[in-house]
């Protein structure tokens, strides 16, 4: 029996939904066909796809070495319908809602200089967990995040267990900055133990900028849970405490005497343009993805 393209596309879907029930319902078929064409899959290849489990449908060794080849060959698939009739290659870039504004344009205009035949979908989200679920699950080619160091993760945050390809296309650079009148506001070399009585504003447990300043001034501040950038921004404008902010987020309040920067280095992060690994052999979106760097 040949393994077909459908029964590809369902086998994906099952392994990203995680039920058979779930993986109908995306696919607009009955469970009853989907099981079906994973068995006969399962036939044709001579090898069990999935364990059943409690807490659903688990792919095996060979349903993950199934599931990069699937991955890979739906893509090309889908570029070459793309090709044949003439459409331009379409991407679509996930970015958290935070840099959307600031860096993604400049992401945007790289790609329109050097390929300027490649349609970019922008789809900003306020989850990082969410962007990488979508780059894992094929709804998104790639997206952008927050990070530093040398592997994905190394700011704090957790990665799936997938394979996932990054280049940092960017630097974001970081300032702690307080009201004008704050008592350490002008002191030169300041230290974390200097910052050890203070509040600081922060935003979700999982925010980039929360675990920089984790980094930056160590666990003696207070934390203070506030919301996000603006909400950090104006609390800090207004003494009730200091903040690790993106530079783009705070220059204007600076330059107009709002704002303060306090005298302690802040390593910048890095934008960093996460893929799937598997998608480095479609043909053409390589190329694209590093054209978006600087």
């Amino acid at each position: 029996m040949a393994m077909e393209f459908h029964q590809l596309r369902i086998f994906e879907a099952v392994v990203r939904h995680r039920t058979v029930t779930d993986a109908a319902v995306a696919l607009d078929r009955a469970p009853s066909s989907v099981s079906a064409q994973i068995r006969a899959l399962e036939r044709s290849l001579g090898v069990p796809l999935f364990e059943r489990t409690p807490t659903g449908m688990r792919p095996t060794g060979a349903g993950e070495r199934l599931l990069v080849w699937a991955r890979r060959l739906l893509a090309q698939a889908e570029q070459a319908r793309a090709e044949v009739a003439g459409r331009s290659r379409q991407v679509r870039l996930g970015a958290l809602e935070t840099i959307a504004a600031t860096y993604v344009p400049r992401v945007l205009a790289r790609l329109a200089e050097r390929r300027p035949g490649v349609e970019v979908e922008v789809r900003p989200s306020v989850s990082r967990a969410d962007l990488l679920a979508d780059v894992i699950a094929g709804r998104l080619e790639a997206a952008l995040v927050l990070d530093t160091g040398e592997a994905l993760g190394d700011l704090g945050f957790p990665t799936p267990p997938e394979p996932l390809t990054f280049l940092d296309v960017d630097e974001v650079p970081l300032t702690l900055v307080a009201a004008p009148r704050h008592p350490l506001a002008g002191r030169a070399g300041l230290t974390p133990a200097d910052l050890a009585e203070e509040r600081l504003l922060v935003n979700a447990p999982n925010c980039s900028f929360l675990m920089a300043a984790d980094r930056v001034v160590g666990p003696g501040p207070e934390r203070v849970w506030t919301g996000g950038v603006p909400v950090m921004r104006a609390w800090a404008e207004q003494g009730l405490g200091v903040a690790l902010l993106p530079e783009f987020a705070v220059a204007s309040a600076r330059d107009a005497g709002t704002l303060t920067r306090l005298d302690l280095p802040a390593p910048a992060l890095s934008l960093r343009l996460v893929w799937r690994g598997d998608q480095e052999d479609v043909p053409g979106l390589r190329d694209v993805l590093y054209a978006a760097c600087a």
